[in-house]
C-alpha cells in the first residue's frame, strides 16, 4: 500500500512540513497523530493519508 507520511521526527502538523510518499513495509500501531509505520525506504513516520497506486489502473 502507497502512502504519504510525515517523518516521526516532525510536527504532522506542521504546514512546513513536507510528506514523503512510499510503501509500508512495517506497521508499528496507530497513534493520535495516524498509523507509526516504515516505509520500504526506511523512512519511519506517521501516516498522513492513502496515496492511488497508480500501476494498477485500468485502461
Amino acid at each position: 500500500m502507497t502512502v504519504e507520511v510525515v517523518q516521526e521526527d516532525a510536527d504532522p502538523r506542521s504546514e512546513d512540513t513536507e510528506p514523503l510518499i512510499g510503501e509500508i513495509a512495517t506497521i508499528y500501531g496507530d497513534d493520535p497523530d495516524g498509523p507509526h509505520v516504515k516505509l520500504k525506504s526506511g523512512v519511519v513516520g506517521h501516516v498522513q493519508s492513502v496515496v492511488a497506486d497508480e500501476s494498477h489502473s485500468s485502461t
